[in-house]
């Protein structure tokens, strides 16, 4: 168990707009809430990082750029290139979506190549990488293998899901990429998460950060619970 203050919950969010029609002004108040509400980082698509780096600047919230996003079907020369552009207009996070076709088919060498090059490419640049499985298109030994791959090129966290496909994040998911990987990897619940409920469902289940749209009611709602109680923390 852990005790948790309303701000290092917050400080687990990655408050998320990806939607493919979203404005400059869905960037500036995804921004702004972000810095008022002290969430980890904005988690965008990755031609929106030079608008979302600059909106920043001066705070402690990062730039989360999403690579290949979000069927992860691209070569592993576009994601790396995608991964150093987003890099060179101010991202400070990057997540990309591993290639599906290749873990199904048990390229297991292909799958490494490319964690190990974008990996690699966040290494140099001094930010965090983050692998995205889709674990609802995937069987459990597709996952299990994703995390052997990962316990040996060590990304900085495995993350459950796009929040763009069949499915999001589960419970069950977490706990198993959190037994199955590395500990020095640490793992990411993204996904269909919109309740306070199933937030903290996820970090009890190992998450140590969550993508949500939902951060903003989630916290409020925490905030409230707490109050009630008279409480200024939460053991989880």
């Amino acid at each position: 168990m852990k005790s948790y203050s309303i701000d290092d919950l917050a400080q687990l969010v990655d408050h998320t707009n990806l939607h493919p029609d979203a404005t400059r002004q869905d960037m500036e108040r995804l921004c702004d809430e972000a810095v008022r509400y002290h969430f980890r980082m904005v988690a965008i698509n990755s031609v929106q990082a030079k608008l979302c780096s600059g909106l920043l600047a001066g705070t402690d919230v990062h730039t989360g750029a999403a690579i290949g996003f979000p069927l992860g079907q691209t070569s592993i020369a576009t994601k790396v290139f995608e991964t150093r552009d987003a890099l060179a207009n101010g991202a400070n996070e990057i997540d990309y979506v591993a290639n599906l076709t290749e873990v199904k088919a048990g390229n297991w060498d292909y799958v490494r190549e490319e964690m190990a090059e974008i990996v690699a490419a966040c290494r140099e640049a001094g930010v965090p990488s983050k692998v995205i499985f889709e674990n609802c298109l995937l069987a459990r030994d597709e996952k299990l293998g994703l995390c052997r791959v990962a316990s040996e090129v060590l990304p900085t966290f495995v993350k459950t899901s796009t929040g763009f496909s069949t499915g999001g994040a589960t419970a069950d998911d977490v706990r198993l990429m959190r037994e199955h990987v590395d500990p020095r990897v640490k793992v990411k619940a993204a996904g269909g998460i919109r309740t306070a409920d199933a937030f903290l469902d996820m970090v009890r289940a190992g998450a140590e950060r969550i993508g949500c749209s939902a951060g903003i009611p989630i916290i409020e709602e925490i905030k409230a619970r707490l109050a009630s109680t008279g409480a200024e923390t939460i053991e989880l």
